[in-house]
């Protein structure tokens, strides 16, 4: 039978333009498919506020985008992505004292939490030094461990909840805050098990790798990928919303960069009544509410060291973090949010006009709220940089539903293309093998619903497209 291409891929984020690639590299016809006129799903940028102010629509810094294997196999440099690394990758705010900075070196981290300087290089000096084996397990496919001495050690501190850890590992404040918020990436409370896991592998990349933003904003990422893929034997069209895989061209595999829910709709009639109802059982997340500023002049910040940092983490105590992250889940909204503040315009002068600003913010909700935050993220700016508001000359507000509207993998605001705790990090979409497989032997699921999940990494397109190879 003669097909139009060897492989439709449905989605230009991350894991559709992997997917792609890695099937356009292995010599296969390609035609790549994207709903908007923009590629990138997650990592578009656009002038959300004002003219010439640049924001990123979702995902902002990428340290696994560095850390990543299949990223790290592309010249993307050629093609023209560039790095900035902030002065610091973390800064972690607290009333009253200075603020805890997470430096790329970890001797420099260490030595600003006093008496838990000593607690936290034992932490994270055996992963930095295994950072390779770490990683290559972390960003794989589901398959047993081929380090499994690194992930023992690494799982009997990663297995326990984050609040349990951190309480069990640092007796002092400083260093239970800045754990809690890089566990807090996790989108979970803070009590559930393997929470841990994310606190430590933000922290191992910030020393190993740093946590970098793409000059002129996270499109660039998409173009530079869509940039190499348009060197091949790959056509690339946008502005096709698919609803349904029926109307596609002719193809030996279509990949699909969605998530279950959307899968089902797409091709659900394809597959039998028993995986139909696997994926209506995936779960999602909770959501996101986001706040894009155009500003007047930098984040006035009460520590001026914190301004040396990217990230930003808004969330005070062990305690409070803890509570903001399990109202998010009890179907309640903090009134002292955890917030997620990024300032790229310090290290990035293309993002505003000159002597202008642009900040990044978002908190945790429940999934699909409709209650507006912005003034409860503003309070956690203000509580540590007042006279924040003072700068502010626009502002951007995204609901979670606007943040499908504009990503439909982000169901209800979930960032993460669903939830990844311990029932269902191994399990994504389902207990099926290959996971990227589905009853269809011809239709794949390649997005962040897969191992190893949620982030820039594209680890989830390039391992279902080598599935694909391997039927095909």
């Amino acid at each position: 039978m003669a097909y139009d291409y060897d492989a439709v891929v449905v989605g230009s984020g991350p894991n559709g333009l992997a997917a792609a690639i890695t099937l356009a590299r292995a010599g296969c016809s390609v035609l790549l498919l994207e709903a908007r006129d923009t590629l990138g799903g997650g990592m578009r940028s656009a002038e959300l506020t004002l003219p010439g102010f640049v924001h990123d629509v979702c995902s902002a810094v990428h340290p696994l985008a560095l850390a990543s294997p299949f990223f790290r196999s592309l010249p993307l440099e050629q093609y023209g992505l560039d790095w900035i690394h902030p002065d610091a990758p973390l800064a972690h705010p607290l009333d009253g004292q200075p603020a805890v900075l997470v430096e790329r070196s970890l001797d420099e981290t260490a030595a600003r939490l006093g008496a838990d300087g000593r607690a936290y290089r034992a932490l994270f000096a055996p992963l930095v030094a295994r950072y390779e084996q770490v990683m290559s397990e972390f960003l794989g496919p589901l398959r047993p461990p081929r380090s499994p001495l690194t992930m023992a050690a690494f799982g009997s501190r990663a297995l326990p909840p984050a609040g349990l850890l951190a309480r069990a590992v640092f007796r002092g404040e400083r260093a239970r805050a800045v754990f809690a918020g890089m566990a807090a990436h996790a989108i979970m409370p803070l009590h559930w098990p393997a929470t841990a896991a994310f606190g430590l592998m933000l922290g191992l990349l910030a020393h190993a790798v740093g946590w970098p933003v793409a000059r002129g904003g996270s499109q660039h990422i998409a173009d530079a990928l869509a940039a190499y893929l348009s060197t091949m034997k790959a056509q690339i069209k946008t502005g096709w919303l698919v609803e349904s895989v029926d109307e596609l061209p002719s193809a030996r595999v279509y990949l699909f960069d969605v998530t279950p829910r959307q899968l089902l709709q797409i091709a659900g009639h394809r597959f039998p009544p028993r995986y139909r109802r696997r994926l209506q059982r995936y779960r999602y997340g909770a959501g996101a509410f986001k706040v894009d500023y155009a500003l007047d002049g930098p984040i006035p910040w009460r520590d001026a060291a914190v301004s040396r940092a990217g990230t930003v983490h808004l969330g005070g105590t062990l305690a409070e973090i803890a509570a903001s992250e399990g109202a998010a889940w009890r179907g309640e909204h903090s009134p002292r949010p955890f917030v997620l503040l990024v300032q790229s315009s310090l290290f990035d002068a293309s993002r505003a006009p000159a002597g202008k600003h642009t900040a990044w913010a978002y908190c945790h909700v429940p999934n699909g709220s409709t209650v507006d935050m912005t003034n409860e993220i503003e309070a956690q700016i203000e509580r540590f940089a007042p006279g924040f508001r003072d700068r502010v000359l626009a502002r951007s507000v995204r609901f979670p539903a606007d943040l499908e509207r504009y990503n439909a993998n982000t169901i209800g605001g979930d960032i993460n293309g669903g939830v990844q705790d311990l029932a269902q990090l191994f399990t994504r979409p389902t207990l099926h093998f290959p996971p990227y497989a589905t009853p269809a032997r011809d239709i794949y699921l390649c997005s962040s619903s897969t191992p190893p999940g949620g982030g820039v990494h594209g680890q989830c397109g390039y391992f279902a497209a080598r599935a694909a190879l391997r039927r095909m």
